[in-house]
């Protein structure tokens, strides 16, 4: 493992009178190896590319994005850390926005960028908002590069019937092919996290895998089938839009060969094109 060899994050935290804060998880990167991977994964050879960070910390994946030619723009919700990322002269072509990404005008910034990459350290408590903001921001990220907790990533990737299928499972299946990059240990953050990172690649498909006719409805419709997770889909999405009757749910759940007991963990990403095109 590389570590920075110039100023560690604790010496930069101890200069400024600060230190790391629990309530916005912050576990600094200092693998610059690591850093450099990432970097490369998500400017792919672009040279220029906009590039979004999310939570840039004391700015060493920062300083491996605008190395690999990414055209930068960090947000820091931190003030202290926004401070320390101004005064380094080596990210002084970085844009450094103050804001929590979740307050961010992230539509603003997609619209002016049009083709653009999401990138950062994501903090565990809201590491899933952040992904579903990501996701369904238009004009789309051609790819998404985050460091998450292992447990997030299975997520990711899990497919109908497993405990760990959800909502963000098949927006992401959704949106994008999803792979893992490589996996960083406690030792590769200042201060350690209790648990091992993975670092995620979302490339943006082509195409999309389906087409219903109201994309929109559909990832409406995903978010609640999951937001009830022990009840049945006709339960669950009467109880979250009153206007959608569990009788009107259970047709259109039999007209794609399904039971009326049915829950949303048990149906596919075409299963809930199709079932969106049945209730619209």
């Amino acid at each position: 493992m590389a570590i920075c060899s110039t100023v560690h994050p604790r010496r930069l935290l101890d200069e400024h009178g600060l230190a790391a804060r629990k309530r916005y998880g912050q576990n600094f990167l200092l693998d610059t190896t690591a850093a450099q991977r990432i970097a490369q994964a998500t400017v792919a050879g672009e040279h220029g590319l906009p590039v979004l960070e999310i939570g840039p910390g004391t700015g060493t994946l920062t300083a491996a994005l605008l190395g690999a030619g990414a055209t930068l723009t960090a947000v820091e919700i931190d003030r202290g850390l926004a401070g320390i990322l101004r005064e380094r002269e080596d990210l002084s072509s970085a844009e450094i926005v103050e804001n929590d990404i979740l307050a961010y005008d992230l539509r603003a910034f997609a619209g002016r960028a049009q083709r653009w990459a999401a990138c950062g350290n994501l903090p565990y408590y809201i590491t899933t908002p952040i992904l579903f903001a990501l996701l369904e921001c238009e004009p789309q990220p051609v790819r998404i590069v985050a460091m998450i907790q292992r447990e997030v990533a299975e997520r990711l990737t899990a497919g109908p019937g497993s405990a760990a299928y959800g909502a963000l499972s098949v927006v992401v299946a959704y949106r994008a092919r999803a792979s893992r990059l490589l996996t960083l240990r406690p030792a590769a953050f200042y201060p350690r996290p209790q648990v091992d990172s993975t670092v995620v690649v979302l490339e943006r498909h082509a195409q999309p895998p389906v087409h219903p006719r109201d994309p929109h409805a559909m990832l409406l419709l995903i978010r609640a089938a999951f937001a009830y997770r022990r009840k049945t889909l006709a339960n669950a999405l009467e109880l979250r839009d009153p206007s959608i009757p569990r009788a009107r749910t259970t047709a259109a759940l039999a007209a794609i060969g399904k039971p009326p007991e049915a829950r949303g963990e048990s149906l596919s990403l075409d299963d809930f094109a199709r079932l969106a095109d049945n209730l619209t």
